[in-house]
């Protein structure tokens, strides 16, 4: 009798987490305007975050740099090396915005982690990491294309638009569907991931809920700093791909 009742109450888990439903979504009604709520309050929890964290760090800051003046002062060397490799000369003007992006994804992930967004009740859906939509994930890589299009005609004018018959006008076609493609990888793959890491940090805290989740939830931290730093790379490189000479 003990083992059934055990087999039926893991039945009774397993069809709880079953009838989870995925993709339900609060919104505000604007005027005819529908905006995603749950995404933008998330997406200025984590802006709050980042803009009292500068502010304090810059309020006072140290010749030699301690705690958060470190991560930060880490940061910016970082995308000015990332910047500087994947775009090359002229890199500067773009390092605020690849640091920008790196920062809000960084933050926005580790949030999903940290942050105890279900303590927040709202009457439709949940709150969440604000890259666990598909919404910011497909903004983000809009903003990257907005830039790496500003910044090639920017440079060679209408000129720039010659890259797509080359080497040969054959190629136009797929020239073109490489443009189409670079936000879709951008946008999925960030989305994917930290979709993917919440939902077994979800389902290993329903099952087991003391110790197997943590060391699941320290690697969902280390994948969640290299996708945002992956995003960053890659933003920097369409940006120097678009201003390449070669190109």
């Amino acid at each position: 009798m003990n083992v059934l009742s055990c087999s039926i109450n893991n039945l009774k888990e397993v069809y709880e987490l079953a009838s989870v439903e995925v993709g339900q979504h609060f919104y505000w009604q604007i005027g005819t305007l529908q905006v995603h709520g749950q995404v933008l309050m998330a997406s200025w929890v984590v802006i709050v975050i980042l803009l009292g964290s500068v502010t304090i760090v810059v309020r006072n800051p140290q010749i030699i740099p301690t705690g958060g003046q470190n991560f930060f002062e880490y940061v910016l060397e970082l995308i000015r090396d990332v910047s500087q490799t994947q775009i090359g000369e002229g890199y500067g003007p773009w390092v605020p915005f690849i640091g920008t992006l790196f920062l809000f994804i960084f933050v926005s992930n580790w949030s999903g982690v940290l942050l105890p967004w279900k303590i927040l009740k709202l009457p439709h859906g949940e709150l969440a990491a604000p890259t666990n939509d598909i919404n910011t994930t497909v903004a983000l890589a809009l903003l990257t294309s907005a830039a790496y299009f500003y910044a090639g005609l920017s440079k060679k004018g209408i000129g720039y638009f010659s890259k797509y018959i080359k080497p040969t006008p054959i190629l136009l076609p797929l020239n073109i569907l490489e443009d189409f493609t670079k936000p879709l990888s951008l946008s999925f793959r960030l989305f994917g991931n930290i979709l993917a890491d919440e939902l077994v940090v979800v389902v290993l805290v329903s099952l087991v809920p003391l110790v197997v989740p943590i060391p699941v939830m320290l690697l969902g931290l280390f994948t969640s700093g290299i996708q945002a730093l992956i995003f960053a790379t890659l933003a920097a490189a369409y940006i120097g791909e678009s201003i390449d000479d070669y190109h």
